[in-house]
C-alpha cells in the first residue's frame, strides 16, 4: 500500500487573485513478505539459535567435568572418568599442545582443555550472531533500530 501526502501551496499573485496548487506526493511501497513466511523463517533462526547454544552446553559440560577430575586427579580407570576423557577428548585433542600442561602429584591442569572451552564458546556466538544478521526484518524494525538523518 502506499501514503499519499497532500502538499498545498498558496500563492497570490496579485491581490485580487489567488492560486491554490496541490501537489500528491506518493511514498514508494515497500516490498514485504507475507507475515506467515516471515514468521516460519524467524522460528526456524529461533529454532537453529537453541540447537547451537544446546551443542555449545553439552561441549563445555564435558570439557569442564575433565578438568574438574584431571585437576583433582581422578582415577582414569573409573567407569564415569574414563567415560568424560573418551567423549570430552575429540574436543580437546586440537588443542592439546598450544600450552604446556601442569603435573603436580595426581593432579593435571590442562590449559588445552581451557582454550578449547574459549575457542567453541567464541565459534558458537560467531554462528548465532551470523544468523542475526540472515534474520528477515519488517520495515517497523528498521524504522526503530536504525538512526534517521
Amino acid at each position: 500500500m502506499t501514503e499519499a501526502q497532500t502538499q498545498e501551496v498558496t500563492t497570490v499573485s496579485r491581490p485580487t487573485q489567488v492560486v491554490k496548487t496541490t501537489k500528491a506526493v506518493v511514498t514508494p511501497a515497500i516490498k514485504t513478505e507475507p507475515p506467515q513466511r516471515v514468521y516460519e523463517k524467524k522460528k526456524a533462526i529461533f529454532r537453529t539459535y537453541q540447537v547451537v547454544w544446546y551443542i555449545l552446553a553439552v561441549i563445555e559440560v564435558l570439557l569442564g567435568f575433565r578438568m574438574t577430575l584431571k585437576a583433582f586427579g581422578a582415577n582414569p580407570f573409573s567407569a564415569f572418568t574414563n567415560m568424560i576423557y573418551t567423549v570430552s577428548t575429540p574436543f580437546a585433542y586440537p588443542f592439546n599442545g598450544i600450552l604446556p600442561t601442569y603435573v603436580s602429584g595426581n593432579s593435571i591442569f590442562e590449559w588445552s582443555t581451557l582454550i578449547a572451552g574459549i575457542v567453541y564458546a567464541l565459534v558458537a556466538y560467531g554462528i548465532v550472531y551470523l544468523l542475526q544478521i540472515m534474520k528477515p526484518v519488517t520495515p517497523t524494525e528498521v524504522a526503530e533500530n536504525v538512526d534517521n538523518p
